[in-house]
């Protein structure tokens, strides 16, 4: 009878009140543990993930081996589905896919047929379309599994039984990787050379508990092997330093940068051009070059002319530089910097230990881990054979008694109306060794038979020998891994096709980090433009004639001057900050530019003081409006932050006032009072942030110019109507005197203005 619909009791609603945060986080943590489980992490043992796992052994259970014939897709897909995994059929495809895939697989686990996807990223063929079979791959992975190797579960209906772990002869997590998105974790593992894992842990068999750096490869003893690094299956060149690798396989987190491979191809009279051959793992094609396209188009990459796409079954894509004085090294790093010809492969080892806990581990915990299983197999698959060659040897036994007393047996089984038990009561036998002896042929009755027996017994009794040994000691039981792990590593060795290293590994050549800059910039000249209330604007070209600037009502000229747009320019102001701003990402000279406060992080009390085109070899003297000042490297006022570089320490009312090149040998100091003081350059310090030192002593007011010369050319200066002005070395000497004094009306003929400059 089904389940009555008629609510218990007084026919109330039944409802019970529930927690709603424990049972969001009661449900919610269901679903995180299943997700971890039996979704993205893969088990540290076989390296699979539960969809793999199945597909692999659904193939094993359609007879799919890699020597027998292709089966459709669909079918596998199918039975994959129907019986071990409840899931979407697009999903299972996907997966079975990309173990087919050489550009994703390292070692592909499954044979494919027809169109499977390629590296510019275009997807398979539908399921309907393709075929697949195993790889030997697969079949190492499967080694064993009928011989009671690892433990089965059953199905999700509970129809069949699957396995919760493959045997796993292959060391797949390393091998081929693994990659996926858990809830509050996530696992990404690139592929490595599988001559290398097991080069690594054949030395992790002779030194148990060895640590990451004992089996990682070293320059040093290169016959002693070990993992050189990831190992993918596009190639690229990894430009990580050993000890970054190092750290990151010792925490089982971290990352390598990855390169394309490029050559340069010579196309005669001083004219070459780049072909890249390789691209980083898990890039497309198409995309790649799409984005380079884009960059063209934005002027991003003004040392490059075309890009082209020549690619067949190999990897071709040219690069043809701007001109051929253009250095290819250059051209190669702003690419580098701008696209994914170069990408960061992240490595975050986090695998279901013993396909139960999640976490993240070293590469060395990983091996061991493996073994363990392998170890674990092997006590299983031996105890399995010898319980069939015990069973097998007891029927051996019946028989030959049967043979030693046959006429016996036969008159037995002629003459008694219950054969078995006299048999059972006449030799002692077992109901297996009488249900063999009355199962056997007449024909099996020829004298020949009965020498069979006994060789089959003999060969069964030694090998019964060996396992039994091999079951009691441990030494024996690794020697046999090791010649496991052997016999993998001769057949995927680096001598092989599938085993050579395709990643090669390389130093990041050292360019010159400001030379890369100025090659993602496109060099124009631009005149920038600063006005009185802080607006900035970049002319295209070099304006002699300022008078035809336009500003807003109210508004003028502050500064102007020439420049490039790869040069730096930096601005000072009234409260001794120094900012920094790409030429190239001035606002264009249309209307009138932009306030520079959007651009920078200016006080509200602060000005513009001056702006100039940076050039790092310059040195410059800053001064406050009372007469502080210092010398300061131009290198040093740098600030490639919005919030800019504190250089002068001024407080209110005192400001920052003046910016001068630092040149000649003395300074020149004028003060509001029109008192003039001449000293050497070398009795004011250099600094890198400061207040500074008195320059010039002021009873009241405070400094009004400053000018750096050469004593022995003399003081110049220019008066208001234009004519100049020298005094040399003998006539400045009443003004000549140390820093901090305070100096002597200015000599006849000084400007009004109290300026050098008129």
């Amino acid at each position: 009878m089904g389940k009555s619909l008629v609510p218990p009791g007084d026919g109330g609603d039944n409802i019970q009140p529930v927690d709603l945060k424990a049972a969001l986080e009661e449900r919610y943590l269901a679903y995180a543990l299943s997700t971890i489980m039996h979704r993205a992490l893969p088990d540290v043992r076989d390296g699979l993930k539960p969809v793999h796992r199945r597909i692999i052994h659904a193939m094993s259970e359609m007879g799919i081996r890699p020597n027998s014939a292709f089966k459709k897709c669909a079918r596998i897909v199918g039975d994959v589905i129907g019986k071990f995994h409840p899931h979407g059929d697009q999903s299972v495809y996907d997966a079975l896919v990309r173990l087919a895939q050489d550009f994703s697989q390292r070692y592909p686990i499954v044979d494919g047929q027809g169109n499977f996807g390629n590296i510019d990223g275009d997807s398979a063929a539908a399921y309907r379309y393709t075929e697949a079979r195993m790889t030997d791959v697969a079949a190492l992975l499967l080694e064993g599994i009928e011989q009671d190797a690892v433990d089965f579960r059953p199905t999700y209906n509970e129809e069949d039984d699957e396995p919760a772990v493959l045997p796993g002869a292959f060391p797949n997590l390393l091998a081929n990787g693994s990659s996926g998105i858990a809830v509050g974790m996530a696992t990404s593992i690139p592929p490595h050379n599988v001559h290398e894992i097991c080069d690594a842990a054949l030395y992790l068999i002779k030194h148990p508990g060895a640590p990451v750096e004992e089996l990682l490869y070293d320059p040093a003893q290169p016959q002693k092997g070990g993992i050189e690094g990831p190992d993918f299956p596009t190639g690229g060149v990894i430009v990580e330093s050993r000890e970054s690798m190092r750290e990151t396989y010792r925490t089982g987190r971290g990352g390598f940068r990855v390169r394309a491979k490029w050559v340069i191809e010579d196309l005669g009279r001083g004219g070459y051009q780049i072909v890249v051959t390789e691209i980083p793992y898990q890039v497309q094609k198409s995309r790649l070059i799409e984005k380079i396209a884009e960059l063209l188009v934005a002027r991003k990459l003004p040392l490059l002319d075309d890009v082209r796409d020549e690619s067949a079954e190999d990897v071709r894509v040219v690069l043809v530089p701007k001109s051929r004085t253009v250095d290819p090294t250059i051209l190669m790093e702003s690419l580098f910097k701008l696209s994914e010809l170069e990408s960061r492969i992240p490595l975050n080892m986090n695998v279901l230990s013993m396909g139960k806990v999640p976490r993240v581990m070293a590469l060395n915990e990983v091996l061991t881990e493996w073994l363990a299983h392998r170890k674990d197999v092997l006590i299983r698959r031996s105890r399995f054979r010898l319980a069939a060659i015990d069973r097998r040897l007891e029927i051996l036994d019946g028989l030959l008694i049967a043979y030693l007393n046959l006429d016996e047996v036969i008159r037995i089984i002629r003459e008694e109306d219950e054969p078995k038990p006299v048999m059972v009561a006449r030799w002692d036998l077992t109901d297996n060794q009488v249900e063999a002896i009355l199962n056997m042929r007449l024909r099996n009755l020829r004298k020949l038979e009965e020498f069979e027996i006994r060789k089959e017994h003999e060969e069964l009794s030694a090998e019964k020998a060996e396992i039994e040994a091999l079951l009691a000691s441990d030494d024996k039981q690794w020697q046999t891994i090791s010649w496991e792990i052997g016999e993998v590593k001769k057949k995927y060795a680096k001598a092989t096709e599938i085993g050579r290293r395709r990643s090669q590994f390389a130093d990041a050549p050292e360019a010159d980090v400001e030379a890369i800059q100025q090659a993602m910039i496109e060099k124009e000249p631009i005149t920038v433009v600063i006005s009185e209330k802080g607006w900035i604007r970049a002319l295209k070209g070099h304006i002699s004639d300022v008078s035809t600037l336009t500003f807003k009502e109210g508004d003028g000229l502050r500064v102007v001057f020439p420049a490039q747009t790869t040069d730096k320019i930096l601005l000072v102001t009234t409260g001794g900050k120094a900012y920094t701003l790409g030429a190239d990402k001035l606002p264009g000279g249309r209307g009138h530019g932009e306030p520079i406060r959007i651009m920078v992080d200016m006080e509200n009390d602060q000005d513009v003081l001056t702006a100039f085109v940076h050039d790092p070899a310059r040195k410059l003297i800053l001064s406050s409006t009372a007469g502080n000042g210092f010398i300061v490297a131009e290198s040093e006022m740098v600030a490639n932050t919005r919030k800019g570089k504190q250089i002068m320490n001024v407080s209110m009312p005192d400001e920052t006032k003046l910016v001068v090149p630092v040149s000649g040998d003395h300074v020149a100091v004028v003060g509001e009072n029109r008192k003039l003081l001449v000293f050497p350059l070398s009795q004011l310090p250099e600094m890198t942030r400061g207040k500074g030192v008195r320059l010039q002593r002021y009873k009241d007011g405070g400094i009004s110019d400053l000018r750096c010369f050469a004593i022995a050319d003399g003081l110049t200066w220019a008066d208001s109507a234009g004519r100049t002005f020298t005094k040399n070395k003998d006539e400045l000497l009443e003004w000549l005197a140390d820093r901090a004094s305070a100096g002597r009306g200015v000599p006849k003929g000084f400007p009004r203005s109290g300026k050098f400059s008129g």
